[in-house]
């Protein structure tokens, strides 16, 4: 398999889940072991020599990216929620949304000073949602290593919100 390959391994749903929105459905991807496999090793590998501590998988599809990830590269992994949904003492970090306001948390014990953080994702778009993860990981002393994702929506301009980062996206659409 190449990386040019995994853009027909995505479904796109037209309005969903609003009208004039192309959803980028990553569910058929995940179903295809071959392609599931590259994918995760790809983007384990491309951070391989960084040597992260840890992966960041961002709620809640960069969960089903990043465990895998994490396996591959040796290390542990780090949840970033919704409010709500982690039960220990927690950071937490608002970020506004073309629509509102949202927020993430993390434990805050998850990273330790100095551990060297992979942010993981499904998809980047505007990049609000990576943009927070960081500033949590920040908050509690981690050294970001980069950002993973699968898909990148280039035409929302996500990846100016990461500037001064690493930022790796395997399939990218340009409108």
């Amino acid at each position: 398999m190449e990386v040019g390959q995994l853009k027909a391994k995505i479904r796109e749903v037209a309005d969903f889940p609003t009208p004039g929105v192309s959803f980028k459905d990553i569910t058929t991807l995940l179903k295809d072991a071959e392609a599931f496999r590259f994918t995760v090793k790809t983007l384990a590998d491309r951070y391989r020599a960084d040597r992260p501590d840890l992966v960041v998988g961002i709620e809640s599809r960069g969960f089903l990216l990043g465990a895998p990830i994490a396996y591959e590269l040796g290390c542990g992994i780090v949840v970033v929620r919704k409010p709500g949904k982690l039960p220990a003492e927690r950071v937490r970090v608002e970020y506004e949304l073309e629509y509102g306001k949202d927020a993430l948390e993390v434990h805050r014990d998850a990273i330790q000073p100095g551990q060297r953080v992979l942010l993981v994702d499904d998809l980047l778009a505007t990049g609000g949602t990576s943009w927070a993860a960081a500033e949590l990981v920040k908050r509690l002393g981690g050294e970001i290593v980069g950002f993973a994702f699968l898909i990148e929506l280039a035409y929302l301009r996500g990846r100016q919100r990461l500037t001064g980062y690493r930022v790796e996206a395997l399939v990218t659409y340009e409108s």
